[in-house]
Order: C-alpha cells, then sequence, then structure tokens
C-alpha cells in the first residue's frame, strides 16, 4: 500500500512538471497566501485591502528584456549556465559566511532551486520542505531546459506585495512593458528580489540603490548579453 502511494505521488510529480513546462502555471501556492494574508514584518508599509490585487502576467522569454536574464544570472546565480540544480561552490561559500557570524546570513540556493519551491511547494521552513526543494530541482533540471527554468523564475519570483513576475513589476514600478526594460532598472529588480517588501524597487533607499550597483558590475563582467545570448535562442 505505502509504495503504491509512493509510485501514484512520483507519477503525479513528474506529470505536474511535465505540464508546466509547456503551460503557464495559473498561480503559486505563495500567491494565494500572499493575497489571503497581508505580509507583515521590517520594511511592509501597508496597502489598504481594497487597493491589494494579485497582478501577474506571465511572458515568455522572447517578450522581455535580455537584460532582465542577465541581471537575474548577475545578482543570483552566476553559475546558472553550468550547474545542474545545484552550486556547491556557493553552497560552501554561503556556510563559510554564515559560520564567520556576518550580520547578513547569506544562502547559497541555486535559480533552479528557487523556482522548485516558488513554483511547486509551500511557504515556509522545515526538512520535509527542503528535501521535496531538491527532489524538485532534480526534476525540473531533468525534464526542462535553462531556458524555461529562466522563463519560470523571472515570472512568478515575488516582486512586491501581491506583484509577481517580471510584466507585472515592470507595470508597477516603471510604467512600461518588460519588454522595454533598461539595464539600471533590470538590475534594480534583480537587486531587490532577496527581499522584495523590504527592499522596495518602487522607492529604493541606499541599501536597494548599492544592491543596483552590484548587480550592474557582475553584468559587465560576465559579458553583457552576449552572456545569456545561447538561452535566449534555445
Amino acid at each position: 500500500m505505502i509504495l503504491q502511494l509512493l509510485a501514484v505521488l512520483f507519477l503525479a510529480s513528474v506529470a505536474w512538471v511535465l505540464l508546466y513546462r509547456w503551460v503557464s502555471p495559473p498561480a503559486t501556492w505563495l500567491m494565494l497566501e500572499r493575497r489571503a494574508h497581508a505580509p507583515v514584518g521590517q520594511g511592509y508599509h501597508g496597502i489598504r485591502e481594497a487597493d491589494r490585487r494579485m497582478q501577474y502576467a506571465f511572458k515568455t522569454l522572447d517578450e522581455v528584456s535580455p537584460q532582465l536574464p542577465l541581471a537575474l544570472v548577475a545578482a543570483e546565480d552566476q553559475r546558472f549556465l553550468l550547474h545542474h540544480g545545484f552550486d556547491g561552490e556557493a553552497l560552501l561559500k554561503a556556510a563559510q559566511s554564515n559560520f564567520e557570524g556576518k550580520k547578513q546570513l547569506r544562502g547559497g540556493s541555486t535559480i533552479s532551486q528557487q523556482v522548485a519551491k516558488n513554483v511547486f511547494l509551500w511557504h515556509g521552513r522545515s526538512y520535509v520542505r527542503k528535501a521535496a526543494e531538491a527532489y524538485f530541482t532534480l526534476l525540473i533540471e531533468l525534464l526542462w531546459d535553462k531556458r524555461r527554468i529562466m522563463e519560470m523564475y523571472l515570472n512568478v519570483a515575488e516582486m512586491g506585495d501581491c506583484i509577481f513576475g517580471a510584466e507585472a513589476a515592470s507595470r508597477q514600478y516603471f510604467h512600461k512593458s518588460a519588454k522595454k526594460l533598461t539595464p539600471q532598472e533590470a538590475a534594480l529588480l534583480a537587486g531587490v528580489l532577496p527581499n522584495p517588501l523590504r527592499f522596495r524597487a518602487s522607492n529604493p533607499g541606499p541599501q536597494a540603490r548599492a544592491k543596483q550597483r552590484r548587480v550592474l558590475r557582475n553584468m559587465r563582467r560576465l559579458g553583457g548579453t552576449a552572456y545569456v545570448r545561447e538561452l535566449m535562442s534555445e
């Protein structure tokens, strides 16, 4: 009975991942949770409940500026095109940084891992969730290509309260399509991603601007949009 249940869960998860290889997610668990409950914590400037609505518009990679995937790689996962879901080097550096007791904890999650938890999993922290994250990371790396992983990430990443994905964020903050994002705007969106409710792209403070400048430096160091040309043309 247990083996049958495990087999059903395995087949269902594979079918789910395969479906999203071609179909855009109508919503994610985090989207539903954010809409149901207003976020709280440092840096959240309350928005009237009547004004809160889900902003989410899925766009293909061809429908956004190449500056954005470049900025996301520069900010979040510079070995994205090289690894297979997990970056041991980044994990080691994160562990060393956190062990040394630095003020800001450093994460080692790859873009693939973030897609796994943003698309398929509930919000929270537990060993069960981390195991599920690793499992779905392996599945998407096996069943999707890098283009689809990046496409999914830039569409479901939270970029503000009830604002998900590059198109919604671009419309909200810059009043234009994500196709027209400049390097500076793309770098700002990517720079606030670790905590978009604290480092707000709508009214960036000194920390958000510092993150933007760091992302821009990394974008130039990677060689500009030529670095993601293969990703865009897959």
